[in-house]
């Protein structure tokens, strides 16, 4: 097949199915269709079809597949992304890494009890100055709450995770050869049920993902609170940290 005849069939098959194609995409790109069309028919290479097609000896073949060349040639050239240099990590992170990533999705902490009593959800109330009725007014809550009782604030029980999974105690480290250990946030965060006044609640942890980063690792956690007695979890929450060696 010649080149004008093939570039040209490749147009005009654009065109038959322009309706088509119009039909696949949103409303509001509708809109543009027609400029859309015109632009493409007003390009370089549409142009440059238009000028060719009602000649057929190979002299103008050969013209339209070298200016066609050009017009390839003339595009800017997208280079390869650099690749990244490989993480060399210390013996005490590859260590860590080839340990965290055996147990992934086992649960690898459990921690101990808390209570979580009227006088915890006050003062979180007065730090946050949330003094929902919900919180702080147990005769209230008595009354009207579904609950029938205090809650505390889905916010009380997503701060305790540091201490429910033993992450601020400097004599019992959860990961005791990093140096330094950097909370990056949450991907993720639910509260299946209220935590009620009067409840003890535990956390446990699970490994996502063990990822090798400059001078550490980072790791996804995957940390549920559990309420005493309750089926359902008072938090679910998918942790980020940063260890550094």
């Amino acid at each position: 097949m010649k080149v004008v005849d093939f570039l040209m069939q490749k147009r005009d098959g654009f065109s038959f199915h322009a309706f088509e194609l119009k039909e696949l995409v949103s409303p509001s790109l509708r809109e543009h269709w027609h400029d859309f069309v015109n632009k493409a028919n007003k390009s370089q290479l549409g142009a440059l079809i238009d000028d060719k097609k009602a000649a057929s000896n190979d002299d103008v073949v050969v013209e339209v597949a070298e200016k066609f060349e050009v017009i390839e040639k003339s595009a800017p050239q997208v280079e390869d992304a650099p690749k990244a240099p490989a993480i060399v990590m210390k013996p005490e992170a590859e260590a860590l890494y080839n340990e965290l990533t055996a147990t992934l999705g086992e649960v690898i902490h459990t921690g101990n009890w808390l209570m979580v009593d009227q006088e915890r959800i006050n003062k979180f109330a007065a730090v946050t100055e949330d003094h929902q009725w919900i919180h702080t007014d147990p005769e209230r809550a008595a009354a009207e709450s579904p609950f029938k009782t205090t809650i505390a604030h889905g916010f009380l029980t997503l701060s305790l995770l540091s201490v429910l999974t033993d992450s601020v105690d400097p004599e019992n480290q959860k990961f005791p050869t990093a140096k330094m250990t950097v909370n990056m946030g949450m991907n993720q965060v639910r509260f299946p049920y209220p935590v009620k006044a009067g409840n003890r609640v535990r956390a446990t942890t699970k490994i996502q993902s063990v990822t090798p980063i400059k001078r550490g690792l980072e790791i996804v956690q995957v940390l549920t609170v559990e309420i005493e007695g309750v089926r359902r979890p008072g938090c679910v929450a998918e942790s980020v940290i940063r260890l550094h060696f």
